[in-house]
């Protein structure tokens, strides 16, 4: 089958799907209508779906090596102001990053897949994800056994990005791809006073400014400069009145590293700097854990055979782009930390307008890219299965 051609035929119910999971953008673990409808989609197609945890699963073809094929379709939450005539109506959800189009190009890329699923040489395994944008999804299917039942070989995912033409590619095949995300938050106990009498305190405010000028020490100071790590404070929170000195103070931030060691080294300092920067001003620190991503990096062996079989695709305009790698992070490195995998980025822009940035409530993003990225999804998939 040319995948690319028949994704064309297509494309009216792929645009179809993508709009409706845009118009009724969900956020975090449960999301009701998007379950549903993949559901509903994958038994109209002809495909037995199960959820597994908040998210749905199924299988093409039976025996042999198996390919995981994953999307997520989270949305943000956030107001929508892109002017579509298919937006959010809600005001507080929005699909700013583009999940909608993935689980749309899921959709396809089943289909087509059931259509020719007599001359598949294995197995091929869907994953439609919750809650990426909150690290929960991930996990969650991981602990619902996705990668299990059968056992997952290998897996492919794309994201699509705004900035340039459809037709692109960007790909990381010897070095990591997205950062790790270890999110946190610090709650500083003290003892709470009126203003005027600090000696009779322990000011957790003080506290807090202090665990924070310390954290920054270590990117300066321990870790090391080759590898790409940051960590920020973006929420600090305490009080009440400018003249009474609080119980508690709260902060909460993020570290990203690109390597395993990084990673290691900066969640165990910042919690070690928490605690003894509290003790010092005869305070405490308590430390929770809000998300543990590892650093997403592909198999480059892997890879290198899907770059293989991509060239192959007969899409009319195609391009690459070697070494992609951000700061950002996404939670498929639960998947790609168990089993050789491949991520890349789609090219979802427009020639002639701008398109915003992934996150902000004004972004678009350019619907030629659904052909391409269903077609990826199914002829990548039929390619690998095919090779002993």
């Amino acid at each position: 089958m040319d995948f690319y051609k028949r994704a064309l035929e297509l494309n009216d119910s792929t645009v179809e799907n993508r709009r409706y999971f845009h118009t009724n953008a969900e956020v975090g673990l449960h999301m009701p209508k998007a379950q549903k409808y993949v559901m509903d989609k994958l038994k109209e197609y002809g495909i037995e779906p199960k959820e597994c945890g908040n998210g749905v699963t199924a299988t093409l073809g039976a025996g042999g090596k198996v390919l995981l094929l994953r999307a997520d379709m989270d949305a943000l939450p956030m107001p929508e102001e892109s002017g579509l005539p298919f937006a959010c109506p809600t005001g507080t959800e929005a699909h700013t990053c583009g999940h909608d189009l993935h689980a749309a190009m899921l959709l396809t890329a089943a289909r087509m897949l059931k259509e020719c699923e007599s001359d598949l040489k294995g197995t091929v395994k869907l994953m439609f994800q919750p809650a990426e944008e909150t690290f929960e999804g991930g996990k969650d299917m991981v602990a619902a056994g996705i990668l299990e039942n059968p056992k997952v070989d290998a897996s492919l995912a794309y994201h699509v990005g705004p900035g340039r033409v459809p037709g692109g590619y960007f790909y990381n095949n010897d070095s990591t791809m997205m950062a790790s995300c270890d999110g946190f938050r610090i709650t500083v106990k003290g003892k709470g006073a009126h203003g005027a009498y600090p000696q009779l305190s322990t000011d957790p405010i003080n506290i807090a400014v202090h665990i924070h000028t310390a954290l920054q020490e270590l990117i300066a100071r321990e870790c090391n400069p080759a590898d790409a790590s940051t960590l920020t404070i973006g929420h600090l929170e305490a009080g009440t009145a400018f003249n009474i000195i609080p119980e508690t103070a709260i902060l909460e931030g993020s570290i990203r590293t690109s390597t395993p060691e990084s990673r290691e080294l900066l969640v165990s300092r910042m919690k070690e700097v928490a605690k003894l920067t509290a003790q010092t001003f005869r305070g405490e620190a308590e430390v929770e854990m809000l998300s543990e991503v590892p650093p997403l990096i592909c198999d480059p062996d892997f890879t290198n055979k899907i770059l293989g079989y991509m060239d192959k695709i007969s899409a009319p305009v195609k391009y690459a782009m070697h070494g992609i790698k951000s700061s950002g992070s996404d939670d498929y490195a639960e998947i790609t930390s168990r089993v050789p995998s491949s991520y890349m980025f789609l090219a979802a822009g427009f020639a002639d307008e701008e398109p915003g940035q992934s996150h902000n409530p004004k972004v678009r993003f350019n619907e030629d890219v659904l052909p391409f990225g269903a077609a990826c999804l199914a002829h990548c998939a039929v390619s690998w299965l095919a090779e002993a």
